[in-house]
């Protein structure tokens, strides 16, 4: 691998003029004039011929004992079959990333720089760029360099001293042996989200790489390629589709990756010495969460458990090969404008490999891998969806609550099993999705309802729920401090375009992600101590838990997983300190974050389930299952299963009315015979009415539920 960096010919521009300007115009021209330089440089053969050596080699050696081929002192071999080098030019330090739709007709042909996210890689085929051929007769080698798509095999030999001398044709047949071969991988890049304009569909761009740039490049890398831009023919059936129109490629030189993974970053002196001076700060834990999104006012224990998100826990195989997995999934539930989406762009920017989606942008398939037809090999592919793309990374998933439910159940496996297993088309496979779920959601009514469970406002499968370690509540309550404070902060940043002054210096995200990568590569451990300790708040915590049922105020289901969900935490902390083993205070951090998780929906419940309120909760619930009932009886009656007189008598009125409407009079019978009174009744009323869950008709004779909030 030979790479002539642009920037050295420019430190010698005094002597060559205006060379590397010309030589980013036409860099295709000057590759083969360097080549050739290259070439005259090259000293002969140190060594003799031996088994071991290339079959070109040997047939070199031949032909160089016979003498039999030169003419007029040069031998007749295709240049490319005699070098031993790939030649790469690296473009300017200063030279501007473009983006997928900048690139114009103007820079075919020139060396540029493109930046995009990697969406696809194919497999790395041999691609030919020598063809050679072995003649029946004379039995001499005839050798062809190929540089297009497609090519027309040579027929006859050009042996001048026996073939074509007598007129000898059709003697040649193909020999694969002496072929010159090149590793050829093709890339599809995608325009970055902040590259693509409002409601427009990010371009792509197809990509070459050849020799040993090949294999560098994963899905969901974000890099810049240097290379040339050119123009490529469609060849076979896609030429007659295409009609007149050409394809274009980028010929990359030059990879250079952004994000990766946290242990590839590059180091400078000065970083070093920032992290030496962290690693001595006995207060990093706080320090670094009120570094997360700094501009967002308040959620510092939100904040804390991001951060040990990032770092993560211990990943473990056991011997016989069960995988525990140490990565921490949060789901953040809350009202609108408590800034959780912010706060998941924030935390899909400082990591290295972080995906930001959607529940309604996202199918199953999006989100895990979608099988494709390889336009090169014709054969079928899978392509990696967001899941895949943040492997060893962070998954940002908002607006959780309104996925579809099938899609979200291909969440299931990859929250825990950390592996999406595939059936499609004739492919059966499984496919690493080592992330972290970081997700958001809204309560079922938009805001969170305090007048029934918690249960009814979370509105997600307990199976899903439990694959959360943790469960934060966010709500927006108001209360005249905070409140002040908040719009305090809210328009300094508005002002001033940045965060107020901390008590201390924000860390900066480069040199946060810098100390995550080097606290990711310790390992802590469990002391036995710490590990009888962990036993018996798992065993306090399980006590709790069956109190809280008998009692009717469990919202959370305390498992193994939750044991699983503390370990995590504490080993994430001990990480975080540099420590190689786990102590009784991360253990009791990790039971405070988990108490903290669901203190929000304990003191909400117990709060609000006040008596009066509690009325209310009931009344509700009375009149809702009346209209449940009183459904299920009407479509028993349409479908024919009701009592035939019955049927005859209800029949007009039925259909009359609607089936979401209920009369006040059977109400006010059934919730008087429950125990209830008028005055609590037309307070439920009241109240439900303002929230949009139903309204009176026909002058509050009936009630009507609203089936959008309903």
């Amino acid at each position: 691998m030979l790479v002539i960096e642009l920037e050295d010919i420019y430190a010698h521009e005094s002597t060559t003029s205006d060379l590397v300007s010309r030589i980013m115009f036409n860099t295709r021209r000057f590759i083969q004039l360097f080549c050739e330089i290259v070439d005259e440089l090259m000293p002969p053969p140190t060594k003799d011929i031996s088994e071991y050596d290339e079959v070109i080699d040997v047939i070199l050696h031949q032909r160089r004992q016979r003498n039999d081929q030169i003419v007029g002192g040069q031998e007749k071999f295709p240049d490319h079959l005699l070098r031993r080098y790939n030649l790469y030019f690296k473009p300017l330090k200063n030279d501007l990333s473009l983006a997928v739709r900048e690139v114009k007709g103007s820079h075919l042909g020139r060396l540029i720089t493109v930046r995009g996210i990697v969406t696809r890689v194919s497999e790395v085929k041999p691609l030919l760029q020598v063809n050679a051929y072995t003649c029946d007769v004379c039995g001499s080698e005839t050798f062809q360099d190929i540089s297009n798509k497609t090519f027309t095999p040579l027929i006859d030999c050009q042996n001048q001293n026996e073939c074509l001398k007598n007129g000898i044709r059709g003697s040649l047949h193909m020999q694969t042996r002496a072929c010159r071969f090149s590793p050829f991988q093709e890339i599809k890049i995608q325009e970055m989200a902040d590259q693509v304009p409002v409601g427009h569909i990010p371009r792509t761009m197809t990509i070459h790489v050849h020799g040993n740039l090949t294999r560098l490049m994963n899905p969901g890398d974000v890099v810049h390629l240097g290379g040339i831009f050119l123009p490529i023919p469609y060849t076979g059936f896609q030429a007659i589709r295409a009609g007149l129109l050409t394809d274009t490629y980028l010929e990359v030189h030059h990879v250079h990756q952004l994000k990766k993974q946290y242990g590839d970053m590059e180091v400078t002196p000065d970083i070093l010495r920032k992290l030496e001076q962290l690693k001595r700060d006995g207060n990093i834990y706080s320090k670094f969460a009120m570094s997360i999104a700094p501009e967002i006012y308040g959620h510092l224990d939100v904040k804390k458990a991001l951060l040990l998100l990032l770092v993560g826990g211990v990943t473990k195989v056991t011997g016989d090969g069960l995988k525990i997995r140490g990565d921490i999934n949060i789901c953040l539930m809350g009202d609108p404008g408590v800034a959780k989406s912010q706060l998941l762009k924030f935390m899909s920017k400082i990591a290295p490999r972080g995906v930001y989606t959607t529940g309604k942008g996202s199918s199953g398939v999006g989100l895990t891998a979608a099988v494709m037809r390889d336009p090169v090999t014709d054969e079928m592919v899978l392509e990696g969806g967001a899941l895949v793309l943040a492997d060893n990374g962070i998954c940002c998933i908002d607006e959780f609550d309104k996925m579809e439910e099938s899609d979200r159940t291909a969440i299931h496996e990859v929250m825990e099993q950390q592996t999406i297993s595939i059936s499609k088309a004739g492919i059966s496979t499984t496919l690493n999705a080592r992330t972290s779920i970081l997700a958001a959601a809204n309560p079922l009514y938009g805001r969170y309802n305090t007048k029934v469970s918690p249960v009814e406002n979370i509105n997600l499968p307990a199976a899903l729920l439990s694959r959360f370690d943790l469960l934060f509540l966010i709500l927006d309550k108001p209360t005249r401090e905070d409140d002040e404070r908040l719009a305090q902060h809210v328009t300094y940043v508005h002002m001033n375009n940045h965060h107020p002054a901390l008590e201390f210096e924000v860390v900066e995200p480069l040199i946060m992600r810098h100390y995550i990568a080097m606290a990711r590569q310790r390992r802590p451990v469990v002391p036995p101590e710490v590990s009888n300790y962990i036993v018996d708040s798992y065993v306090r915590l399980r006590k709790v838990s069956k109190e809280d049922e008998r009692n009717n105020k469990s919202h959370t289901y305390t498992s193994a997983r939750t044991l699983l969900g503390i370990l995590r935490l504490a080993q994430s902390l001990a990480r975080l300190r540099f420590a190689d083993s786990v102590e009784h205070g991360d253990i009791d951090e990790a039971l405070r974050l988990m108490e903290c998780s669901k203190e929000s929906l304990h003191d909400d419940a117990e709060k609000d389930f006040e008596p009066d309120k509690s009325v209310v909760s009931q009344i509700y619930r009375l009149i809702k299952g009346m209209g449940g009932a009183r459904g299920r009886r009407k479509r028993q009656k349409r479908m024919g299963k009701g009592p035939a007189r019955e049927r005859d008598m209800d029949v007009d009125s039925d259909e009359e009315e609607d089936d979401e409407t209920l009369s006040m009079v059977d109400i006010r019978a059934r919730v008087l015979n429950a125990g209830f009174t008028e005055v609590q009744l037309m307070e439920t009323i009241r109240q439900y009415e303002d929230l949009d869950i139903w309204f009176l008709v026909n002058n509050g004779v009936k009630l009507q539920f609203n089936t959008i909030r309903a």
